[in-house]
């Protein structure tokens, strides 16, 4: 049964890279003008929004959204999720009406079509340079004290789908620190078993996220980023390790990669 599904599964997976290929590229005249300069960005944040939905529900997902708390339009924040799968993106973006700049990793703009626009509004880096990740710091901040908000997936890649969640860096909790901007958590549970980079598995499901209430920064210093990270480290993998579908999942990969 398993190897039966398995050209449905590829077919799948193809009819998304058409989905937001052919999308892309229809729309690239629109998208190219609101992503080239910051004062449009807001609009161009519009366009991705209504897109995204198209390749979730276009795709046969679910939504089921969940929030302890809600963002203010005027305000702005430093969010915060795992990181499993890249629809992980598409959702972020669903689920933030306010304008977000990703902090990405250079490699995606290898990505026919989708890299052209990605390196025109995500502040990218090089996750292997420490001159990159100074310059990355610099540009966000700009983003942030010009009003816009900043995603940044702490762990820096993603990781085995056999780990529950991978080590923080520091660079997100330094800049919210700073400018003293609250961390939004969100978790997403099911893009690892819906969407993962492992071809040959998902499928359309429920993919259930949630918004926790957001950690404030005012009173902290620059010294206490450490204690920041390992007290959203330590949220996120209590509710990871909480929910049983995730575990399932993670065992299941945790397995195969032993054998």
């Amino acid at each position: 049964m398993k190897y039966i599904k398995i050209p449905f599964l590829l077919l799948w997976r193809a009819w998304f890279y058409v989905l937001m290929f052919v999308g892309i590229v229809l729309l690239s005249p629109i998208l190219i003008i609101l992503s080239s300069s910051e004062k449009l960005y807001p609009y161009f944040w519009k366009a991705a929004r209504y897109f995204s939905y198209f390749l979730v529900f276009a795709m046969g997902f679910r939504l089921d959204i969940e929030r302890d708390e809600e963002i203010d339009r005027d305000k702005s924040y430093v969010f915060c999720a795992n990181h499993t799968s890249f629809f992980d993106i598409w959702l972020m973006i669903i689920m933030s009406k306010n304008p977000i700049v990703f902090v990405g990793k250079k490699e995606l703009v290898k990505i026919p079509v989708f890299g052209f626009f990605y390196k025109r509004v995500v502040i990218m880096v090089d996750r292997s340079s420490a001159s990159s990740r100074r310059k990355v710091y610099g540009l966000a901040k700009k983003r942030l004290k010009d009003g816009t908000s900043v995603a940044i997936y702490p762990e820096g890649l993603v990781p085995e789908e056999g780990v529950i969640l991978a080590p923080f860096k520091n660079g997100a909790f330094s800049l919210a620190i700073e400018l003293k901007i609250p961390i939004v958590p969100q978790i997403y549970f099911d893009c690892k078993r819906s969407f993962s980079w492992d071809i040959f598995k998902g499928g359309p499901t429920k993919l259930r996220a949630k918004q926790y209430k957001f950690i404030p920064t005012e009173d902290l210093k620059i010294e206490d980023r450490i204690q920041l990270k390992n007290q959203l480290f330590n949220l996120m993998y209590t509710e990871l390790s909480n929910d049983v579908r995730y575990m399932k999942d993670t065992n299941k990969a945790l397995d195969a990669e032993q054998q």
